[in-house]
């Protein structure tokens, strides 16, 4: 599983982007990431499969 930095602030563009804090903690309620450390720039590792619906859910706005 590949690790993703958290930007430090999302930039709240539709739809956003994959590396925002927002997006990555969906993906790890959804359990396709695992929060590693938390703070400004927090470290997910994220699974490499995430279907497509998935991860259109967790850019929505």
């Amino acid at each position: 599983m590949p690790k993703v930095s958290a930007k430090k602030k999302c930039c709240k563009d539709k739809p956003r982007c994959k590396a925002c804090p927002v997006v990555l903690m969906r993906l790890s309620k959804m359990g396709y990431a695992e929060q590693l450390t938390t703070g400004k720039k927090a470290k997910f590792d994220v699974e490499k499969n995430i279907p497509k619906k998935a991860m259109v859910i967790a850019r929505q706005r």
